[in-house]
């Protein structure tokens, strides 16, 4: 695995398929460049702690940096280069953002304003430099993953399964934060995995919110069942345990229109 800083130092040699991430890496991330593989040997990932998706100064220098990790999980996993850019290369002069429209105000963009813009932003801007043919990111951000479909550019969008641990707990950087409050935010895939068993749509909103509600270190944010396309739903879940902020997400197979 070649390390590289500036873009410029990429392989232009051969179609890349491209993660890119904010580090804190685990088996999920490795799962994305799996995934990149199914369509070229040349994958690069990039790690990049973007703040224009930080709406709270707080949360972006609490985010987990793990480098050494990181360089060892990305070389096991099967990258070919890791990018890690300045900040002067990604935004470069004045930023203009780039709008995630209404979409990005409901749900995780209601409680943070502006997040989506920012991710919209440096997604553009780092397919501007990597200029990959596809670009794979995990369904556990799921209205992340919705909104990054809707940029115009040529980059194929991969969506990859949410990686989960042997209890439940979809894998996430700040899983780390949690502590010994972690088996509390187990509630989340209890309820996704529980609404999931059901045919009947408020039968199936019923028992999401009830077993979300069974833990009271959880603070719920939001909880909804939403139409992923038609004739497919899926539960959308948010909320903080131990001050840590938790997504999760799940489809509803067996839930008919």
């Amino acid at each position: 695995m070649k390390i590289v800083v500036k873009s410029s130092e990429l392989r232009r040699d051969s179609p890349c398929a491209f993660v890119p991430t904010m580090g804190a890496l685990h088996a999920g991330h490795a799962s994305l460049v799996t995934k990149a593989h199914e369509f070229t040997d040349h994958v690069i990932m990039s790690i990049f702690v973007n703040p224009l998706q930080f709406e709270n100064p707080n949360d972006l220098a609490r985010y987990p940096r793990t480098p050494e990790n990181d360089i060892e999980l990305a070389a096991n996993s099967g990258v070919s280069e890791l990018w890690l850019p300045h900040y002067d290369e990604i935004y470069p002069a004045e930023i203009e953002k780039i709008s995630a429209g209404f979409l990005g105000t409901l749900y995780e963009g209601a409680t943070r304003p502006g997040h989506f813009d920012g991710v919209l932003t440096v997604v553009q801007r780092l397919f501007d430099l990597v200029k990959p043919r596809w670009a794979v990111f995990g369904e556990k951000d799921f209205q992340q993953l919705t909104l990054i479909r809707t940029l115009r550019s040529d980059v194929k969008i991969v969506g990859a399964p949410t990686i989960r641990d042997i209890d439940g707990l979809a894998l996430s950087s700040r899983n780390i934060l949690l502590g010994e409050k972690r088996e509390h935010a187990l509630v989340i895939s209890q309820a996704l995995f529980a609404a999931s068993r059901e045919s009947d749509l408020t039968q199936a909103q019923i028992v999401l919110h009830n077993i979300l509600a069974s833990d009271p270190e959880f603070r719920k944010d939001y909880a909804e069942i939403i139409d992923e396309s038609p004739g497919v739903k899926r539960a959308i879940v948010a909320g903080w345990v131990n001050g840590v902020r938790l997504i999760d997400n799940m489809s509803m197979e067996r839930i008919s229109s």
